[in-house]
C-alpha cells in the first residue's frame, strides 16, 4: 500500500466521489514540487498513489483535489472548484490517510488510519 492514500466521499450524493483528480506535492523552499498524481476509482479511492515501500521524507505535503470538473460531471452547483489540504509527515514512514468528505458547498478532513 502507498505511504499516502485518500478516500473522498460526496455526503451530498451519499457515495463514492468517482473520477477526482488529485495531486501530492512537497513543499520545496518556497514552492510546491509534485510528486505524484492520480484519479479517484469507483470506490472513491487512489490507493496506488506512490510506489508501495516508497518512503517520504519529513516535511511539510499539499494534497491538491481538483472538484469543479467533478461537479459539473454531477450537473449540480458548487462553491470550491479546488480543495488544498496541506498536512505535516514526520520521519518514521507511518502510514498517512488523507479523506476528503464532500459536497458542493463545503468539505472536512481528518487524519484517517
Amino acid at each position: 500500500m502507498s505511504q499516502i492514500t485518500t478516500h473522498i466521499l460526496d455526503t451530498a450524493r451519499g457515495c463514492p466521489a468517482e473520477g477526482v483528480a488529485l495531486a501530492l506535492a512537497v513543499m520545496k523552499g518556497d514552492s510546491w514540487e509534485t510528486l505524484a498524481a492520480g484519479e479517484t476509482d469507483h470506490d472513491g479511492r487512489v490507493a496506488d498513489l506512490l510506489p508501495e515501500g516508497e518512503d517520504l521524507p519529513a516535511g511539510r505535503y499539499r494534497m491538491r483535489f481538483e472538484l469543479e470538473p467533478y461537479f459539473v460531471a454531477q450537473g449540480g452547483a458548487m462553491f470550491y472548484p479546488r480543495a488544498d489540504i496541506e498536512f505535516m509527515i514526520a520521519a518514521g514512514g507511518e502510514h498517512y490517510h488523507i479523506p476528503l468528505l464532500l459536497s458542493p458547498f463545503g468539505y472536512s478532513t481528518y487524519r484517517g488510519s
